[in-house]
């Protein structure tokens, strides 16, 4: 440990290093070995570091970069020098053997390696020594090397080598110091030169100084700015003896209440009374003619700060420790008694998130540039969602990683900086804010995040586990409206970078990279959202369902907000019995309507269908015709390439099972359900966008009830579109609108589930890319009627699968995926693919129904459109009895009658996908029965009216309407048949009555 104290000082690390001096280095570029300074006659210095190998330069390299505040990537910019062939990639491929690739890396890093491991020689063997300086071409006499052991000392000194014992790391330095005739002391980590728009007057700082100070001499003020923080600017400032932190307000007009020094000086002073770590603060100076603003000065405390929250370079444990220390801290900042500190008037006692919510939008609407729509719904949904309840205690306002620093060898926290927006508060305000990099990526500029990277794999807590280990440590339970504390933070910190961005574009921003916060600020507030949507969630589920009967409706109009920025009428229908409902969301009846991310989305759906999908439909119609229609239509395949291109990929995900929007677009059921209906408007879409059924069926039920194991086996190549799949439930000798009535046995033997059944109606069986078979079986017959049921996940290429044959609808095969009809004899599925576990097949099946049942009537919808634009075209076109069809009284009553029922359908479907948004699929219950007896009934009224108009040539494969009318009438079994639905509405309705 002495000499790893020693190299830390230095600046250095690895084993057996030889001339990498970094303070070198940067006095003589371009030199690889070391010349005459001050009088000295040393060229290297030669050191051991115990055992640290060169295999895993990565790791070592991040860890060495870290611990000495080292720019990121310089040991890694120096292994991929020369791209592939360049001496690490050579090394890797075999290509140059160990002492090739250490002689041309020490070249690049002015280094040089000799590993004890690797030469079969080791201390105190004097031949490591010659190694070392044959390979470094010098004297002895010309090299130092410094060891804590004796006989190391003894054999290099035995050789010429003048040699220091390394007792103590500071007199070591000294006198290596005083043998090159110039100091090794590292210069000051994370900062910079001052930048030209940050200057201070140093003349009047350095007299202020002295006066303080008491200082005599006259020695030149060293000043540097820390390129660390966004507000206001941080200085390092070295007089004499003395290295003192200036902190400063910035320049020029700034916003109401911010940039208060004068308030983080106080918070400090008396924090350090209380035994909280922060730095010691010498003074405070209110006169702005000293530097131009008002400033305050601490004490320099040397440390490491961990601006990459991932922690890169430490070991698990480590990462752990860290974020462990970091939360004790942060407990402790809570647990200071105010009375005792004399903090009781530092700011209002309760209501803090109301007061924030109403400084930050005031701050925001200050510094605003542009409109940003997730801000204005947030601006709108705050307010009306405000915990009940709150503790007050100091609060940070800030509290981060990278605002703690950190003993250099051990995790323990020496000072916790930045306390600019400290006031008194909601403690859980700075918990969430603590946790905002778990939501962020490793990409993201500024505020660098890890949600990107497996937390349980990197040692570090997950928010759940951190936000666990924080209650427990302050002894209170946990809070279950945490996703209103994330929407608050990252809506904060949004408005903060909103304020540097309005800074930078004026030159008063602290921090260069201030103009990157254009796009971040937008993308904070839109994180902002996401949790807000989850709160949402999370609210309505919790409800008590004592009347989900009720059907008292009022119906709201807004005035023109955020989600309809083109005045268009947003509605809403919400209980009566709960107004707060209004606040989740409008019910958005147009594509119109939709919020401008949504929108764009919908247009670009909208152009590419026009400009791909549409003029490909002929062919794709005759590749059904063709002999080779059981294989997939290559031109399918190189539309799905263009979707995927394009963003327009994994549409139907809905965001409540999806909040992260890890697998899908991050839609809500009625924004979904205006794309899907555009979809609908051509039979080959769908699978286009890798947005038809069944998949997306078998996709939701992996994500809402599938393993980690099971999703990555099936539900990632279903997502990218490899591999297709298919729901065998359906039975031939059974009435299966009832799924209870399934006979299909799975039967458990060792280690596998034996599965023994026929099916048919199996849509998607016959394509040749179909993988996965999800199959629904008894496994116990005297089991209560709806746990008898599981569902198994079957891999197709399972021996006993045997497809009879295709079914026909209405005559049309519907190559290459078909309706197949099958049997399973003896067929062996490892236990691990049951789904969810025995018996809950009947409830499956049912979470998979509810919004596919909103994609099937969106669908029919988009079918509907299309019709009526094909009828129209031909009434018009077409003469008949002496006039145009379009005059015909008939024909004018069956357009005006398809609009009027598309319009109804339509409003109906969205209502229900609006109620699952807000109360989720039980509660939508009744809207979905209902939906599923209307859309396909009037898709067939509507297309049938439609053919009729054609006469012959709506029959025909010439024009999509007979697919559509079998597709609509098939629908009307799907999802269950009209009777069953039927019987559903009305005995809900007459419980309701009663």
């Amino acid at each position: 440990m002495c000499i790893r104290r020693l190299l830390q000082s230095l600046s250095l690390q690895w084993a057996w290093r030889a001339a990498f001096l970094k303070h070198f280095q940067s006095r003589h570029q371009g030199t690889h070995r070391w010349t005459h300074f001050g009088g000295s006659t040393y060229r290297a210095v030669i050191f051991d570091m115990g055992g640290v190998l060169i295999p895993s330069p990565g790791r070592v390299a991040a860890e060495w970069e870290v611990q000495n505040h080292i720019p990121s990537g310089t040991i890694v910019k120096a292994l991929v020098e020369g791209g592939e062939n360049g001496p690490w990639m050579r090394f890797m491929r075999g290509e140059i053997k160990v002492q090739d690739f250490l002689q041309e890396f020490g070249r690049l890093c002015s280094k040089m390696v000799v590993e004890s491991c690797l030469e079969g020689i080791c201390k105190p063997d004097p031949r490591i020594y010659q190694l070392c300086l044959e390979r470094l071409g010098l004297q002895p006499s010309e090299s130092i090397f410094l060891d804590d052991l004796g006989p190391n000392l003894k054999a290099a000194a035995s050789l010429g080598i003048h040699t220091i014992k390394v007792h103590d790391p500071e007199t070591a330095v000294k006198e290596l110091e005083a043998l090159l005739g110039f100091t090794l002391r590292a210069s000051i980590p994370n900062t910079c030169p001052v930048r030209k728009t940050m200057e201070i007057p140093k003349k009047s700082l350095e007299k202020y100084l002295k006066d303080l100070l008491g200082i005599q001499t006259t020695g030149p003020l060293e000043l540097l700015q820390f390129d660390h923080g966004q507000s206001n600017p941080t200085y390092y400032v070295r007089l004499a003896n003395h290295q003192l932190v200036l902190r400063k307000k910035p320049p020029g007009t700034l916003l109401p209440s911010a940039h208060a020094v004068e308030r983080e000086f106080r918070i400090m002073k008396a924090l350090a009374k209380a035994g909280v770590p922060v730095p010691n603060v010498i003074d405070l100076c209110e006169d702005s003619s000293i530097i131009g603003t008002p400033f305050y000065l601490m004490e320099y405390c040397p440390g490491v700060i961990y601006k990459d929250p991932s922690l890169p370079g430490l070991e698990p444990s480590q990462r752990r420790a860290i974020y462990t220390a970091m939360n004790r801290v942060l407990c402790k900042i809570h647990s200071v008694d105010l009375q005792a500190a004399g903090l009781e008037d530092y700011g209002k006692h309760g209501d803090y998130i109301p007061r924030q919510v109403q400084t930050w939008i005031k701050q925001y609407r200050a510094s605003e540039t542009s409109t940003i729509p997730a801000m204005e719904r947030l601006i709108e949904w705050l307010p009306l969602h405000l915990p009940s309840q709150q503790r007050t205690t100091v609060v940070h306002g800030d509290f981060r990683l990278d605002n703690l620093l950190f003993h250099p060898e051990k995790p323990e926290v020496l000072a916790v900086l930045d306390w600019e927006l400290s006031t008194l508060g909601d403690p859980l305000a700075d918990v969430a804010y603590n946790c905002l990099a778990h939501y962020l990526p490793s990409s993201c500029p500024m505020l660098r995040g890890f949600n990107d990277r497996d937390v349980t794999q990197l040692g570090i807590p997950t928010a759940e586990e951190y936000f666990r280990m924080y209650c427990l440590h302050m002894r209170i339970p946990p809070i279950e409206n945490w996703n209103f504390y994330m929407a608050f933070s990252f809506f904060r910190v949004g408005a903060i970078l909103q304020g540097v961005y309005k800074r930078s574009l004026t030159g008063q921003a602290s921090s260069a990279a201030a103009e990157q916060t254009g796009k971040l600020t937008e993308f904070m507030f839109n994180l902002a959202w996401d949790f807000a949507v989850k709160e949402g969630f999370r609210v309505f589920k919790e409800m008590p369902v004592t009347k989900p009967l009720t059907r008292s409706y009022h119906m709201w109009v807004g005035p023109r907000s955020p989600l309809s920025p083109t005045g268009t009428r947003s509605y809403s229908s919400v209980p009566e019995a709960s107004p707060a409902h209004a606040s989740k969301g409008a019910l958005v009846i147009s594509p119109e309507g939709l919020s401008p991310p949504v929108r764009e989305l919908y247009d670009r759906l909208k152009h590419f269908m026009e400009q791909h999908v549409y003029p490909a439909e002929p062919e794709l119609q005759g590749h059904q015709a063709a002999a080779d229609r059981w294989s997939p239509s290559p031109l399918i395949e190189d539309l799905k390439e263009k979707a995927k291109a394009e963003g327009l990929w994994n549409l139907f995900l809905p965001l409540e099972i999806d909040p992260e929007k890890k697998y899908g677009a991050g839609l809500t059921n009625v924004e979904y359900a205006h794309l899907c209906e555009l979809m609908g408007t051509s039979l080959y879409a769908p699978e286009i966008f890798n947005c038809s059924a069944p998949d997306t069926g078998n996709m939701e039920l992996l994500v809402r009830y599938g393993t980690e194991e099971q999703k990555a086996r099936w539900l990632t190549p279903l997502l990218e579109g490899r591999a297709r799949s298919c729901f065998a439930m359906t039975e031939p000798q059974v009435a299966s609108s009832d799924a209870t009535n399934i006979e299909a046995s799975i039967r458990e033997e060792d280690c596998f589930y034996v599965i023994n059944g026929h099916k048919w109606w199996i849509t998607g069986v016959l394509d040749p890319r179909c993988q996965l078979c999800v199959f629904m079986g008894k496994t116990d017959p005297h089991a209560p009627r709806h746990r008898q049921q599981s569902v198994l996940l079957v891999p197709m290429d399972t021996p006993g699968i045997k497809i009879i044959r295709p079914l026909t609808v209405y005559g049309l095969e519907d190559a290459p995926g078909g309706h197949g009809e099958i049997r399973f004899e003896h067929v062996r599925v490892p236990k691990e693919n049951m789904v969810l576990g025995r018996g809950r097949g009947f409830e499956i099946a049912q979470g998979r129904l509810g919004p596919g049942r909103i994609h099937h009537c969106m669908r029919l919808i988009g079918f509907s459109e299309r019709a009526l634009a094909l009828m129209k075209a031909r009434v018009k076109s077409r003469v008949a009895f002496g006039k145009p069809l379009v005059e015909q009284g008939t024909v004018l009553a069956d357009i005006a009658q398809s609009r009027v029922e598309i319009e109804q359908a339509r409003l109906l479907v969205l209502k229900a996908a609006h109620l699952m948004d807000a109360a989720g699929n039980k509660a939508a219950a009744l809207e979905i029965a209902m939906i599923k007896m209307v859309a396909p009934s009037m898709a067939c009224r509507v297309i049938d009216r439609s053919i009729q108009a054609f006469g012959a040539a709506g029959l025909s494969s010439d024009y999509p309407l007979a697919q559509f009318f079998a597709w609509a009438r098939a629908l009307r079994f799907a999802d269950g048949p009209d009777e069953v639905h039927q019987a559903t509405v009305a005995k809900m309705e007459l419980k309701n009555r009663t």
